[in-house]
């Protein structure tokens, strides 16, 4: 496994990899509207060279946020990896803390997250009927039947460096 910049990799591939796991490279989320595949980030290659994970963020005046994480392979650590990538960028860019909002269904984002020390901050309630004004192909229910309303934000508090 190999981790580069998204800069420095193949920008068909990546923005072929938003569809087939997005549906598009636009993400829609209280923050804003995100182009991942315009945005600064890392990817986990395997060694074909086919993206096993992906992760995108942006700074903004000292804070750092997570848009999107993806991991083709689970539980082999490249969430893991990406996610530390990341923070250590982050924390030498001079940046106080991460945030990320995901959404209320999210159970294993949830999980993943607050055991690497983020914490839900904010809950925007009904967040998700506004997003779909703009981008109408997010799903209503989860795979398990979760109905998808709410965003959470959730932040870890870097370290100085």
């Amino acid at each position: 496994m190999n981790i580069i910049p998204t800069h420095l990799a193949d920008h068909s591939t990546v923005q072929k990899f938003f569809n087939a796991h997005w549906g598009s490279p636009q993400m829609v989320v209280s923050t804003g509207v995100y182009d991942c595949s315009e945005l600064d980030g890392f990817a986990a290659l395997q060694d074909n060279g086919e993206i096993a994970g992906l992760i995108t963020f942006v700074i903004h005046k000292g804070e750092c946020e997570i848009v999107s994480l993806d991991s083709v392979i689970e539980n082999q650590g490249i969430g893991s990896a990406l996610l530390e990538q990341v923070e250590a960028f982050a924390a030498q860019h001079g940046c106080a803390l991460i945030r990320l909002i995901t959404t209320n269904d999210n159970l294993r984002a949830l999980r993943f997250y607050q055991k690497r020390g983020y914490q839900i901050v904010k809950v925007f309630p009904n967040a998700v009927e506004k997003a779909r004004q703009i981008k109408p192909s997010i799903p209503l229910f989860s795979a398990d039947g979760i109905p998808i309303r709410d965003e959470l934000m959730l932040v870890k508090q870097l370290m100085s460096v």
